[in-house]
C-alpha cells in the first residue's frame, strides 16, 4: 500500500484560485507527508495528487483524459438523495437498523470515498470514518472540509480517524458506538476496463483487503447493537462467521451480526 504520492497544483498561475490552491496544497502536504512540487508539473507516469479549484483529487498520469477521483459529499446526486429522503430507502439504512435510531453513532471502518458514510449521515447518524491510507484519508478530510462550507450541519456529524481500523476499534477512544459498518475491498472478477474508475484506482493503489477477516472480532466487541458487513452476493461470509441475518440487494448482500454489548 502506497503511503505517499507527489502533490501538485494544476490550476494556472493566472487563475483566481491559484494562490488559494497553492496554500491548500502546502497545508495538505505538510499534514500528510506528501511531497509538494512547486514546479506544478504532474509526473509523466504513476499516481499523483492534485489541487485544482480548491479540490484535492487523485489522478493517474497514464490516463490523462480521465477526471481525478475526489470526495464530493455535496455532489448534486448526493444532495438530491438527501433532500428527497432517498437515503432512508437505501439497503444500508435498513441493514444498520436505523428506523427509529437515526441518531446512532456508526463507525465506518472501511469508508473508501465515503459514499455509504454520507448516506448514513444524511438520515441523521453521526459517523466516524476510520481510514488507514493517508492518501484516502486526505481525500476524505478534504471532502468534509468542503462540505462544511455549505452544509456545516452535515459536516458536524462526520469525523475521521487515521489508522488501522482493527487496532483503532480495539482501543477505541470516543463515544459509545451503536453500529459498525464494514465494506472490505473485494477482488473484482470483471476486466479492469469495465470496473468503475474509482475502484480501479483503489485496487491499483491500495490492493485488496487480505486482512479483512481481522476487522470482525474487534467490531463485534465494540458495537453495542450490530455490525453490518457488505459483501458481493457470491462472496463467503467474513471470517467464516455466520451472521444473525442477511439482507440482499441486486448485486450485494448485507450480513448483519446482532450484538449485546450495551
Amino acid at each position: 500500500m502506497l503511503n505517499t504520492l507527489p502533490l501538485v497544483v494544476t490550476s494556472a498561475p493566472a487563475d483566481a484560485c491559484f494562490d488559494t490552491d497553492t496554500h491548500l496544497a502546502k497545508v495538505i502536504g505538510d499534514k500528510w507527508g506528501f511531497t509538494y512540487s512547486e514546479s506544478n508539473q504532474p509526473p509523466e507516469d504513476g499516481f499523483y495528487l492534485q489541487v485544482n479549484n480548491n479540490v484535492l483529487g487523485l489522478s493517474d498520469a497514464s490516463e490523462k483524459k480521465v477526471l481525478p477521483v475526489e470526495v464530493d459529499f455535496a455532489s448534486p446526486a448526493s444532495l438530491y438523495r438527501k433532500q428527497h429522503g432517498g437515503g432512508r430507502k437505501e439497503p444500508i439504512v435498513k441493514a444498520v437498523g436505523l428506523k427509529g435510531n437515526e441518531q446512532w453513532h456508526v463507525v465506518d471502518a472501511t469508508p473508501g470515498l465515503g459514499r455509504d458514510a454520507f448516506v448514513l449521515v444524511s438520515v441523521g447518524c453521526h459517523v466516524t470514518m476510520i481510514e488507514r491510507s493517508p492518501i484516502v484519508a486526505a481525500l476524505l478530510e478534504d471532502g468534509i472540509r468542503r462540505l462544511n462550507v455549505d452544509y456545516p450541519e452535515l459536516a458536524a456529524r462526520m469525523s475521521l480517524q487515521h489508522g488501522n481500523s482493527a487496532e483503532v476499534m480495539q482501543y477505541f477512544n470516543g463515544e459509545s458506538v451503536d453500529a459498525i459498518y464494514l465494506d472490505p475491498m473485494f477482488p473484482h472478477k470483471k476486466k479492469s476496463a469495465l470496473v468503475k474508475k474509482e475502484m480501479r484506482l483503489f485496487q491499483q493503489l491500495l490492493g485488496h483487503d487480505p486482512d479483512a477477516d481481522s476487522l470482525l472480532p474487534p467490531a463485534l466487541k465494540l458495537a453495542t447493537h450490530r455490525v453490518v458487513v457488505k459483501r458481493p452476493n457470491s462472496a463467503d461470509v467474513l471470517a467464516g462467521q455466520k451472521p444473525s441475518m442477511a439482507i440482499e440487494s441486486k448485486k450485494h448482500r448485507f450480513d448483519v451480526y446482532l450484538c449485546q454489548n450495551n
